[in-house]
């Protein structure tokens, strides 16, 4: 495993030094060999950059930006030698080598590749360079091991930041049980003996790196790469699953990638036909909540995913303007007076699980707020509630708003949903 991060100072005097030994070189070699030696780079096209020119072997073409369908929080840009650039909204960048380049050094493979466009020269020095296959991970972000369940992709990760007890995704807690995956502490506490003893090649963290930064230095300082998952800043749902390509990137399984997220397009097209089929229909109203242990509700801002798979599924979300748009808090806590006077008359009720642990009756729900038989979701018997493994599986979004979409239509008559059921 080989990475490099290049600071201004060190850019400029590698480049300083590599222009002057490149033209040594090259005076000798036309000297000994005439013209006839060999092209080691092309030269870019109009409109890219270059990091350095110091005569690598590896030759580059001009990056093909894949066309993302929802996603926002990062690029992908793929070369035609194997390589693939990501790029991801923090400003972080890495170079995806495929095995068929090993023999080139990070050095190679940084003196003469083709830049993006739109990529900064701040980027640009930034670049780190993963080798595939990339192995022995430490995954800290929870919501990315569903990414590499689906991609049967278990086998890259040996560490991880949530203890066997802790998941919901049966594979993960088999190969924890198996021995196969590691607890090397979470992303406050990362276990740095064991993870450098088992010779991480690269820490996948989530957002909540950023409270503890010297973590990140850290790993970084073992020459320990670390990408963070940006994948719940997306706007859209389908956003969140689409960092599946991104994984897929990293592992060399770009098709499998695409085929997943491509189902999961499937479902919410196939929605968004029936509910265009029955447009005069009057949209039901949906709220998302549970009760704290203070007896308060918790329920979701407008501009969270969750609202949003609810409006795609064919519903509306009781708050149309709850929360700060630019708030990066996804709910929010109100006492029950103000959820009464505004979930009354919903028309449909979800429980979230998440936090409080699931329900399986009404006598359960009336325990916690005996307020609540008052509601007419109640009173009709449109109570439902998530499994808790719904919030480890990412790749869950499509299903969940087909669940919605059933629900909608008359319940669960088949026993179709995944990660709804219905409270009694």
């Amino acid at each position: 495993m080989a990475y490099g991060i290049m600071g201004a100072d060190s850019v400029r005097k590698n480049n300083d030094k590599k222009v002057t030994v490149g033209i040594l070189m090259g005076c000798l070699l036309l000297f000994l060999f005439g013209c006839g030696g060999r092209e080691t780079a092309q030269e870019a096209p109009a409109g890219t950059d270059s990091l350095f020119q110091s005569g690598a072997a590896v030759e580059w073409s001009a990056p093909e930006r894949v066309d993302l369908s929802y996603a926002q929080e990062f690029t992908l840009d793929r070369y035609s030698n194997g390589c693939t650039l990501i790029t991801i909204s923090d400003g972080s960048c890495y170079l995806v080598a495929p095995e068929e380049l090993a023999e080139a050094t990070d050095e190679d493979l940084l003196a003469e590749i083709i830049l993006p466009a739109d990529m900064g020269t701040d980027e640009a020095e930034k670049l780190m360079v993963l080798r595939q296959p990339v192995e022995r991970i430490y995954l800290v972000a929870s919501a990315v091991m569903d990414m590499f369940r689906a991609l049967d992709g278990l086998d890259h990760i040996r560490l991880s930041g949530t203890d066997t007890d802790g998941w919901y995704i049966e594979e993960a807690r088999t190969a924890m049980e198996e021995g196969a995956i590691l607890y090397a502490g979470k992303y406050s506490a990362p276990d740095y003996e064991l993870i450098l003893s088992e010779g991480c090649e690269l820490a996948v963290e989530n957002t909540m790196i950023y409270h503890t930064p010297e973590v990140q230095e850290n790993l970084m300082s073992f020459d320990i790469p670390v990408l963070v998952d940006h994948s719940s800043y997306e706007n859209h749902p389908l956003g969140r699953v689409e960092w599946i390509r991104l994984y897929g990137a990293l592992l060399g399984k770009e098709e499998e990638a695409e085929e997943i997220f491509a189902a999961q397009e499937r479902i919410l097209s196939e929605i968004e036909q029936e509910i265009a089929a029955g447009q005069e229909e009057e949209r039901p109203s949906v709220a998302f909540f549970y009760i704290t242990n203070t007896g308060a509700v918790n329920v979701r801002r407008t501009s969270d995913y969750v609202p949003k798979m609810i409006e795609l599924a064919g519903g509306t979300y009781i708050y149309q303007e709850l929360g700060d748009e630019e708030s990066n808090s996804s709910s929010m806590t109100m006492q029950m007076e103000e959820f009464y006077a505004t979930a009354l008359d919903a028309d449909y009720m979800i429980y979230n699980s998440a936090i409080d642990g699931e329900i399986h009756s009404l006598e359960e729900l009336y325990a916690k707020c005996s307020l609540l038989a008052d509601f007419k979701a109640v009173q009709e018997e449109h109570v439902y509630c998530t499994t808790q493994n719904l919030y480890q599986e990412s790749m869950s979004i499509g299903g969940l708003i087909g669940d919605i979409h059933e629900m909608l239509s008359g319940g669960d008559e088949e026993g179709q949903m995944q990660y709804l059921y219905p409270v009694r």
